[in-house]
């Protein structure tokens, strides 16, 4: 038998009304244990989750093994201010965690820093508070260990284990179906059927599944926002900045922050991928407010791009505000999810291209650069002489909620991998797919956000320091995701799904890349395995009006 711990999360949580005595399985485990069960999923992501209650509500049995230690992958590690796009295109068990939200903070004792009424009316963005007292309110903005709870809930309902600390070593097949999955401490993972529900697709590359990494050329799918793109107008410098060591001088080289090279003709493809940051989880709370912490490998000089860009504003007779270098968007209780905005701000442009096929070693080498450099842009701007007082006094009102991520030291445990590998399958979603020109016939979820990349590259252009890559297209309707496009072709995998780094070219991966949607992906994914399973057929080979029938009786959205 599998060694069991109980799992409780924070006694805060159990005192508003969440039951959280979770079973858990992981750290404690013998090494080359078996665990069987009729579905693996590799990934304790949001979408994982959804695949693994799914599973159970089906009747087969599923297990999630996770890489980290956290369960909820971005819904709880920080992004709590849901990308939508459409409320009305989320159903099944994805509007079933917002609807648990909603409950969660319909309880007077969900309150500690604020109370609810006050929050939806200063801060609630994207729901009112009518809204919330109405039945079958949905909640978009939440607290991350908030989430995480509520998932390790609905886990727990499922009789779904997550075994977490699990490093993917090798998958083992005979001919074009997984028969297991080991993991570097030797535990071993025996499933009829398997989703990646990962961020990198890692059970996808080492299946031998074919996939892309980076930007496509315009031309390969005739179109026409993909690609280097030839201007970037949004989170840009506003104001020239010279991007030489020494002034002027473009023999002492670039400072910091900036890459090499003119970027690539406009329109062309590469291997570059849109910058990752972390989602930031502040407060301006004094009794709630951790201190800015000066990173060890913090040096002031590294940041000599932003503190020009300061001075540059200054001499252009602008007041620079901290609204211009992130984008904080308030959370309950006093918090926020912070995002990038600007042309220098908490996203790390350029310092990600070896993460979506690098080594377990090479990720965490990138997860601690992005660490360091976040913190160190934010002690920057709380500390140096080179900001103006205005702006460094805004930033020191500011610190990390010390009741999140506490066992990080209120620092997120997620890194928002916004885009690594993508599946190459029979259908891939391209921006026609986006626009409505050209529509799949076999819908398995909807997307509806703006075709969104954030920069690529931060380049030397006419004498100045340029952001590359940004993209905001929207404007469209809701449009639905193929099964094509998360299951692989026939002749390489028979019986894996993957619902996150599905068939897409990175400009229609921006616009589906959402978290809502990844849990409605693997929840289709999940009925899919299962419908295959009772059908003993290949994931390819589901009969699909039987497949849409089911994902329409568990209330799924699909036009």
């Amino acid at each position: 038998m599998i060694s069991q711990q109980l799992r409780r999360m924070p006694s805060r949580i159990c005192q508003t009304g969440i039951t959280l005595a979770i079973l858990a399985f992981g750290q404690f485990t013998r090494a080359a244990e078996i665990i069987s069960a009729d579905l693996c999923i590799y990934g304790g992501t949001a979408g994982g989750v959804a695949a693994a209650v799914q599973a159970t509500r089906m009747g087969r049995s599923a297990v999630i093994a996770e890489f980290g230690q956290n369960l909820g992958g971005m819904t709880s590690g920080g992004l709590g201010a849901t990308d939508i796009g459409n409320k009305a295109a989320i159903g099944g068990i994805a509007r079933e965690f917002y609807q648990r939200v909603a409950r969660y903070y319909a309880a007077d004792s969900a309150w500690r820093f604020e109370n609810r009424s006050e929050y939806f009316a200063q801060h609630g963005g994207r729901s009112r508070l009518a809204e919330m007292n109405a039945p079958g309110a949905a909640q978009w903005t939440f607290e991350p260990h908030v989430a995480e709870a509520i998932l390790f809930q609905m886990l727990k309902e499922a009789k779904a284990p997550v075994h977490f600390g699990q490093r993917l070593a090798t998958v083992k097949k005979d001919g074009q179906r997984i028969t297991e999955i080991v993991m570097e401490n030797g535990q071993i993972y025996r499933a009829k059927m398997f989703i990646d529900a990962t961020y990198e697709g890692d059970l996808m590359a080492q299946a031998g599944v074919s996939f892309t990494v980076g930007r496509e050329a315009n031309a390969k799918y005739n179109e026409t926002i993909n690609g280097i793109r030839a201007v970037t107008p949004k989170h840009q410098f506003t104001v020239s900045v010279d991007p030489y060591i020494k002034l002027g001088d473009p023999s002492s080289g670039l400072l910091p922050f900036i890459q090499p090279g003119d970027g690539g003709p406009p329109g062309a493809g590469d291997d570059r991928v849109q910058a990752y940051n972390f989602r930031l989880c502040y407060t301006k709370s004094p009794e709630n407010r951790l201190p800015h912490a000066k990173p060890e490998s913090y040096d002031p000089a590294r940041y000599e791009l932003l503190a020009r860009y300061l001075e540059a504003l200054v001499v252009a007779g602008r007041k620079p505000q901290l609204a211009e270098f992130w984008n904080p968007i308030w959370m309950p209780n006093g918090k926020t999810d912070i995002n990038n905005n600007g042309g220098f701000s908490t996203d790390f442009i350029g310092a990600n291209y070896d993460y979506p096929n690098g080594s377990y070693a090479t990720r965490a080498r990138i997860w601690q650069e992005h660490t360091d450099y976040i913190r160190g842009f934010v002690y920057f701007l709380a500390t140096s002489p080179r900001v103006p007082e205005n702006l460094q006094r805004e930033m020191q009102e500011w610190g990390p909620a010390k009741d999140e991520f506490v066992a990080t030291g209120g620092w997120p445990h997620q890194l928002y991998v916004r885009e690594a590998r993508r599946m190459v399958s029979d259908y891939v979603m391209t921006e026609q797919n986006c626009r409505g020109t050209v529509t799949a016939e076999d819908p398995v979820s909807l997307a509806a956000y703006t075709m969104d990349s954030h920069n690529c590259q931060r380049i030397l252009k006419d004498g100045h320091a340029e952001n590359e890559g940004d993209v905001q297209v929207g404007g469209f309707p809701p449009y639905p995701i193929s099964y094509r496009s998360i299951v692989p072709k026939a002749t390489e995998c028979a019986n894996l799904l993957v619902p996150i780094c599905l068939s897409a070219t990175h400009i229609a991966y921006g616009s589906i890349r959402m978290e809502p949607v990844f849990m409605i992906l693997g929840e289709s994914a999940a009925t899919a395995a299962a419908l295959a399973l009772d059908s003993k057929v290949p994931v390819q080979k589901i009969d699909y009006l039987k497949f849409r029938a089911r994902l329409l009786a568990d209330k799924q959205v699909l036009e």
